[in-house]
């Protein structure tokens, strides 16, 4: 198991930038694949981006060309660079490690993910 804190979330006009980070304890941290998603106030959770243990990258289509995910696997961290924010960007983003198999492929799917952190929140200003 996986332990994750996110951190890095705030408040932002538009057109600005957040780096958003996930700390993860535990063993084999660069065996995972790992995703950040997010839930806005009375949607669904959804998927942002996910990186497999060799760095494959997927992106959900709004975020493309603005967010960019990357692992440091020897400092067991997550990160998303956020660019260009919109208002629409604004919700809990949340950190997760992979557990279904194979847990080091990317999948987009919430349920192949089976450890999460606390959530941090991204409010971004029109």
């Amino acid at each position: 198991q996986v332990q994750l804190v996110e951190s890095g979330g705030g408040l932002v006009q538009a057109g600005g930038s957040l780096r958003l980070s996930c700390a993860a304890s535990g063993r084999f941290f660069n065996n995972y694949a790992m995703g950040w998603f997010r839930q806005a106030p009375g949607k669904e959770r959804e998927f942002v981006a996910g990186i497999s243990w060799v760095s494959t990258i997927y992106y959900e289509d709004s975020v493309k060309g603005r967010f960019t995910i990357s692992r440091d696997n020897a400092k067991n961290t997550l990160y998303l660079q956020m660019d260009s924010l919109k208002p629409e960007d604004t919700a809990v983003y949340y950190c997760a490690a992979k557990s279904a198999y194979p847990m080091g492929a990317v999948t987009t799917k919430t349920a192949d993910f089976g450890s999460w952190g606390q959530g941090t929140q991204v409010t971004v200003s029109s």
